[in-house]
């Protein structure tokens, strides 16, 4: 499955045209934020239908449309950190519980921002190595394999208003793997949370709210590159309906995601994980999927 290029970075999605893009935005809006890997679809659903490799250009950008989806759903949730934090700080009250919150998801979005910085020539060059289907399919059933034991072995009794610095620290770390296709930063930071005895309703909470800065700066930096990289006004038309179409996508599955943690549990993504993986991998070494 071939990828294009624009001054060196991977823009596959241009020459998809709307309707394609339209049809993998629901998709990536859909995997963006469940813990399935949307890079892994990304690879999956274009390889079956036959399409070119949108690239991963299109996947850091659509960062911007699961940031709409987050901060409309947990509107109520981001209003009251921000309005508590901001009244803190004038009553200069450190102690404060929003404000801390608040701090700790500053400080644990430093470790992805760093590691993000370190690796950009690698993840979005064109023909990345860590976009090849084994490393994806290998990341998937890891992930699988791991959040299988967070269900079978830990104890999902926390709430977030008992969470630490601590706690903020080792899921913001476990962000960092989200930089490997496959992992999926929802997957790697739910999965963080719920080692941390969280409930996997307030597992997948803080891993949004954790997760908006990571997701705001990284959107927000792709952008930025496909303007140096002189992307034309078809392409960002193109862009644009795929991240109208991933927001709607995105706010959908985080109403499925903690309808399905609240009145069951994790396995279903553990078992969907582990057959994407399987289906990558035999995919790859059949010949079937490249």
């Amino acid at each position: 499955m071939a990828s294009a290029c624009t001054n060196g970075l991977d823009t596959g999605f241009v020459d998809l045209g709307y309707m394609k893009v339209a049809a993998l935005g629901v998709v990536q809006g859909i995997s963006e934020l469940l813990p399935i890997s949307s890079t892994a679809h990304m690879r999956i659903v274009p390889a079956l239908l036959g399409w070119k490799d949108p690239g991963s250009a299109f996947s850091a950008a659509m960062q911007l449309a699961a940031l709409a989806a987050v901060v409309s759903y947990f509107w109520g949730d981001i209003r009251a950190l921000a309005i508590g934090s901001l009244s803190a700080i004038r009553r200069r009250d450190f102690n404060d519980w929003t404000f801390r919150f608040v701090f700790w998801i500053g400080l644990a979005t430093v470790p992805i921002g760093l590691a993000g910085i370190l690796l950009s020539h690698t993840l979005n060059t064109c023909g990345s190595p860590l976009r090849s289907l084994p490393v994806i399919g290998i990341s998937c059933i890891v992930m699988a394999a791991l959040l299988a034991i967070a269900e079978l072995y830990c104890n999902h009794k926390r709430t977030l208003d008992h969470v630490s610095l601590k706690d903020a620290m080792i899921v913001g770390f476990a962000q960092v793997g989200a930089l490997i296709p496959g992992v999926s930063r929802s997957g790697s930071t739910l999965t963080a949370a719920l080692f941390l005895d969280l409930k996997r309703e307030e597992a997948a909470r803080f891993s949004f709210l954790l997760g908006l800065p990571a997701i705001a700066l990284a959107g927000l930096k792709e952008l930025w590159e496909l303007h140096k990289a002189h992307l034309d006004f078809h392409g960002w038309s193109v862009l644009s309906v795929g991240l109208f179409v991933a927001s709607v996508s995105a706010f959908a599955a985080i109403w499925g995601l903690l309808r399905i943690l609240e009145r069951f549990s994790a396995w279903p993504f553990v078992v969907y994980r582990a057959f994407i993986g399987v289906v990558l991998l035999v995919g790859f070494y059949a010949g079937f999927l490249v």
